[in-house]
């Protein structure tokens, strides 16, 4: 697996000259050329990675998935995220990168608050579709962080922070929009997010229902549908599983003989003692003293 280390490397790799700033660039897709290396068979950036493109055409993977870019869209990468480019079937179009190596967010909260924005670790697929209004607000700032690459000075890094920090927020309404408009779409999918779980619990369970698991189910990243479920039902993923967990504890509680122990055994606990813990977390009762209000 090939690393791209520095934004000067990346920039090289993209027939651009050096860099104004080392630790963050913003690049015009309209002026990037792909140099025929093998480095885009199979890599990973040292860097973080916003993308706004337009009419893009081409395959690119990201992690397990294939990607048709032929509109405009907005997508994010991690560091380290490994990321493939087709450069036989490919067509820049118009667009910007924007890319940031983590320590230009050294000694800022961003550094921390980052790692909140789960659409780092979104699938490919599940980009941001932009309005033509949404767009123009995102690349004003980039144009902003842009502008501030030219005159470097003790200002730079404050301004240049509190820019990105504008566009991640952005797209975190943008990304509440793009779940509340898809409503047939995500419709289905809250309904079959309950067919997974009801059909898990159907089964002999062997382990602990996870977030991993569902999001595997269904064919989305774990972010992607804990941020879906959380627009859509005021949870993320694994407060459905507890739900979903509590319900099925009480139902064995309420009318069934098994032992404590039993009944966490058969949900998937390891140990007895986890699930008691989490019962009671949850209803405020231990599973003793919930059944005994039965009795």
């Amino acid at each position: 697996m090939n690393a791209i280390n520095s934004i000067s490397e990346f920039h090289r790799l993209l027939s651009l000259p050096e860099p104004r700033h080392p630790l963050i660039s913003v690049i015009n897709l309209a002026e990037s050329i792909f140099l025929e290396a093998e480095v885009w068979k199979g890599f990973v950036n040292r860097f973080y990675c916003v993308a706004l493109k337009r009419e893009v055409k081409g395959k690119i993977k990201y992690g397990q998935q294939h990607y048709d870019y032929d509109k405009g869209v907005l997508s994010f990468t991690a560091p380290n995220q490994v990321q493939q480019l087709d450069l036989q079937n490919i067509e820049c179009g118009s667009g910007y990168l924007l890319i940031f190596h983590p320590d230009f967010l050294l000694q800022h909260a961003l550094a921390n608050s980052i790692h909140h924005y789960g659409f780092f670790d979104y699938a490919v697929n599940e980009a941001l579709h932009l309005s033509a209004e949404e767009e123009g607000d995102l690349i004003m700032i980039l144009h902003k962080i842009d502008k501030e690459c030219q005159h470097i000075d003790k200002h730079t890094q404050e301004i240049m922070l509190t820019q990105i920090e504008s566009l991640l927020k952005y797209a975190n309404r943008f990304y509440e929009r793009q779940f509340l408009t898809r409503k047939n779409n995500n419709s289905a999918l809250l309904n079959k997010f309950e067919q997974v779980i009801d059909a898990y619990f159907k089964t002999d369970v062997k382990s602990l229902l996870t977030v991993h698991y569902m999001a595997e189910q269904m064919n989305l990243s774990p972010n992607y549908l804990s941020d879906l479920l959380r627009v859509h039902t005021g949870q993320n993923t694994q407060q459905h599983i507890h739900e979903k967990l509590i319900a099925k504890a009480k139902e064995k509680l309420s009318t069934t003989d098994l032992s404590i122990s039993e009944i966490a055994y058969s949900l998937g606990f390891e140990h007895a003692q986890s699930f008691s813990v989490l019962f009671k977390k949850k209803t405020n009762v231990s599973p003793l003293e919930f059944r005994q209000t039965f009795n």
